[in-house]
C-alpha cells in the first residue's frame, strides 16, 4: 500500500480493516531522523484511509525499537536540538493521534525512543523475552518523545520516576504488573496476537472507537469538569451516526452483542 525506506504500511489479505505500521531498519529499529519523519508519513497514511479500522505497530520478530540512534545525536549541538525536538515529538505524535485503535506489538527491546513510541499506542502486546526502559538518564538526558508524560500518565508518576530515574529495564512479566504492557504472550504469538486483537477492534463501530479514543487521551491532558464536558459532546454526537443507528436496531431486533458494524 505505502513503502518508504524503513517504514512501509502492510495489510493482510485476511484482515483488510487493520494496517500494520512496520518498522525495518537493521539491525534493531534505531529511530533517528529519517525513520521518524517515515513514522509521521505512514501515520498520516492510514489516519486518511477510511477503510483502515485499526494499527498494529510492530518493529518486526527480532526487536521493537532499540531506541534512538545515538551516533546522530552525539554530532548534535544545543540549537541543533532545540530545532529537532519539536520534530521529534511531532512524529510520534502523529502515532499516538491516529484516530483509530493502535496495538504496538512489542518482540526484543523497547528502550528509550522504542518505548515512548509503543506509550504512542493505546494497547501493548509484549513478549515473554521483551524489554522495556527509559534510559536515557544513562547518556546524562531526559526522553525527549513523551517519555516522562506518556509513561507517568499509564503507570503513575512514582512509577515512572523510578524507570526514569534509574534508566534500568523491565522485563515482560513487570511491564504486565504496572499496565506497561497488556498482554504477554510467547515471542511467535506477539504479532499474530496483535493483529487478531486489531482485526476485532476493526470489527467494531468505527465512530463510536474513534469517540471513546478521543474522550479518553483529550480527558487525560485536563481536569475533571472539562473531561466530562468532552465525553458529553462525544456521546450527544454518536445519535447522529449510523453506528448508534445500527447498535440499537440490532439490540432491539436480536439482543445485546449481535450488532454487524459497516
Amino acid at each position: 500500500m505505502w513503502r518508504a525506506e524503513y517504514v512501509r504500511i502492510e495489510i493482510a489479505p485476511d484482515t483488510p480493516r487493520v494496517a500494520t505500521i512496520r518498522i525495518d531498519r537493521p539491525k534493531l529499529n534505531p529511530l533517528d531522523s529519517h525513520v521518524q519523519a517515515e513514522l509521521r508519513q505512514a501515520a498520516q497514511q492510514v489516519t486518511a484511509n477510511p477503510d483502515l479500522r485499526a494499527v498494529v505497530l510492530y518493529g518486526g520478530p527480532i526487536a521493537f525499537a532499540a531506541g534512538a540512534d545515538i551516533k546522530e545525536m552525539a554530532a548534535l549541538s544545543y540549537t541543533d536540538m532545540v530545532q529537532r525536538s519539536g520534530t521529534l515529538q511531532d512524529s510520534f505524535t502523529a502515532i499516538a493521534r491516529i484516530p483509530k485503535p493502535v496495538i504496538a506489538a512489542v518482540t526484543g527491546f523497547a528502550l528509550g525512543g522504542g518505548c515512548e513510541l509503543a506509550l504512542c499506542a493505546d494497547l501493548r502486546v509484549a513478549a515473554a523475552d521483551a524489554r522495556f526502559g527509559q534510559p536515557e538518564i544513562k547518556l546524562g538526558l531526559i526522553p525527549g518523545a513523551g517519555g516522562t508524560q506518556r509513561l507517568s500518565r499509564l503507570i503513575g508518576p512514582a512509577r515512572a520516576k523510578d524507570l526514569v530515574f534509574t534508566g534500568r529495564m523491565v522485563d515482560a512479566e513487570e511491564a504486565l504488573r504496572i499496565g506497561l504492557a497488556d498482554r504477554v504472550v510467547a515471542p511467535e504469538e506477539v504479532y499474530p496476537t496483535a493483529l487478531a486483537w486489531a482485526a476485532e477492534l476493526a470489527a467494531g463501530p468505527a465512530f463510536a472507537l474513534r469517540a471513546a479514543k478521543d474522550a479518553i487521551d483529550r480527558g487525560l491532558e485536563t481536569d475533571l469538569a472539562t473531561g466530562l464536558e468532552i465525553e458529553r459532546a462525544q456521546f450527544a454526537a454518536l445519535f447522529a451516526t449510523p453506528d448508534r443507528s445500527t447498535g440499537m436496531q440490532s439490540f432491539i431486533e436480536h439482543g445485546p452483542g449481535k450488532a454487524v458494524f459497516d
